[in-house]
């Protein structure tokens, strides 16, 4: 069940990918990841609040989120700067990145909690997992080449540098999810770490974009602004659900969340008519090939 999630949750993130894109196209950056964070909160509202009443309808529900002090809360704002830093270098970085290339750079994040698993737990790679470290180091040199031809260099470009600590950021936090589970609530972690961005972001927004405003790019809503909040809290049940079972392994649910590479990069494709895509599709396919080494070296 918990391969079921992973790959629902995957699905999703490629849609949440798309939906970021069209939203910071020619847009501020910090109010649509505000907004982002409050209509996440808003969804959780209710079960939070919901939570403090012992007559709530959620009850011996799933969406029944249990309470809680300061020794576990700490867990959760932890998460929060760790997900909210991720969150920010990427946005700069998909906004002014073709999602061809960023959705792929973020494809190697397997890579990153492998080798942050092995630093931490003393582990070491086996063939398999050689490959598939190399196949992902030799498809990011590829894409760099790529990169090239549409002006992006990638020693120099502070976009790919945003992306890349985005990256970095995001398998922390897959490594810290997979001990909090361990002793947390899915929801608990998902409904609360959401209201701890917020607050965050309401800070960042209000003492340094908004007195500045004038001076950087126009916020301009888009229907699609919601929508990104929408996919990513659907698809992070599904991440939690995954991890919730005592015999998922973080490698391979981050791995099969990866996949999404090939929902935003075929929209990409489509949608945003980008370039030299049939020069980055055989640098996916080595991503994907990849992955598959890193999968059978996990399961042996």
């Amino acid at each position: 069940m918990w391969l079921l999630f992973s790959f629902s949750s995957a699905f999703l993130l490629g849609i949440y990918d798309v939906a970021k894109k069209r939203s910071l196209h020619d847009n501020a950056v910090i109010p649509v990841l505000l907004l982002n964070t409050i209509f996440s909160s808003l969804i959780f509202s209710p079960f939070i609040v919901a939570s403090f009443f012992s007559n709530s309808p959620f009850v011996g529900t799933y969406f029944q989120i249990p309470t809680g002090g300061w020794e576990i809360h700490k867990y959760v704002i932890l998460k929060a700067f760790i997900v909210l830093s991720s969150w920010i270098f990427g946005y700069f970085g998909i906004k002014h990145l073709p999602l061809t290339i960023a959705g792929q750079i973020n494809a190697t994040r397997p890579v990153m909690v492998l080798v942050g698993a092995l630093l931490l737990f003393g582990e070491r790679l086996n063939i398999y997992q050689w490959v598939g470290v190399i196949l992902s180091i030799f498809s990011i040199f590829m894409l760099s080449l790529v990169g090239k031809k549409e002006g992006i260099n990638f020693r120099r470009n502070k976009w790919i540098f945003l992306i890349f600590i985005a990256a970095i950021l995001g398998a922390i936090s897959g490594l810290y999810d997979k001990y909090i589970m361990l002793k947390l609530n899915p929801l608990f972690v998902q409904g609360w770490f959401n209201i701890y961005q917020m607050i965050i972001m309401l800070i960042i927004t209000f003492t340094l974009w908004y007195p500045n405003r004038s001076n950087t790019t126009p916020f301009v809503w888009r229907w699609s602004i919601p929508l990104i909040s929408i996919f990513i809290v659907v698809a992070d049940m599904f991440y939690f659900a995954a991890l919730e079972h005592s015999e998922s392994m973080i490698s391979i649910v981050s791995m099969i969340r990866r996949g999404s590479v090939l929902v935003s990069f075929t929209i990409g494709a489509l949608w945003f008519k980008e370039k030299n895509v049939r020069k980055k599709i055989p640098i996916l396919i080595i991503i994907l090939i990849g992955m598959v080494f890193l999968y059978l070296g996990t399961i042996q």
